[in-house]
C-alpha cells in the first residue's frame, strides 16, 4: 500500500441553511476540484440520486448544488431497521470572477455528478513575448 492509504469517508449529516418545507435529513456530499488551465473540473458524490432529482442554482455568484433520494421502501413495506440513511445533499460554493458562469457544464452517471466550470478568458494563464530592440 502507498503512505496515503485509502480510506472511504463516512456520509455526513450537516445542518441545513434556513428553514426546510419538508422533513429529513441533510447530507454534504464529498467533493474533489481538479484544475486545468482551461477549467476546474468538480466531481460531486451523490450516491442513490436519480438525475432528475439533481438540481444546479447560480444566484449571486453562488453555486447550489442539490439533490434528493426517498427510502427505497416497496408499497405497504414498514422500515424495521435502518443503516444507510436517506435526505437530501446540499452543498454550495462561491464562484469567483475566474470562473464563465455562462458555460458550466454537468453531466450525473452512478451518483456523480460532474462540473465542469471553465475559466474567464482573463484567467487563463497566458505568455507574454518579448519583442527584441
Amino acid at each position: 500500500m502507498t503512505e496515503k492509504e485509502l480510506k472511504p469517508k463516512a456520509k455526513e449529516e450537516v445542518k441545513a441553511k434556513g428553514e426546510r418545507v419538508r422533513p429529513g435529513r441533510v447530507f454534504l456530499p464529498a467533493v474533489d476540484i481538479f484544475e486545468t488551465p482551461e477549467a476546474l473540473t468538480l466531481v460531486a458524490d451523490m450516491p442513490g440520486v436519480p438525475n432528475d432529482k439533481v438540481t444546479l442554482d447560480i444566484k449571486d455568484n453562488h453555486l447550489i448544488i442539490s439533490g434528493g433520494i426517498t427510502p427505497p421502501m416497496g408499497e405497504g413495506e414498514t422500515m424495521l431497521s435502518q443503516e444507510y440513511y436517506t435526505g437530501d445533499f446540499q452543498r454550495e460554493f462561491h464562484l469567483g470572477a475566474t470562473i464563465d458562469q455562462a458555460r458550466i457544464e454537468a453531466s450525473m452517471k452512478d451518483g456523480v455528478l460532474r462540473l465542469l466550470l471553465p475559466k474567464a478568458e482573463k484567467a487563463k494563464p497566458r505568455k507574454i513575448e518579448v519583442k527584441v530592440g
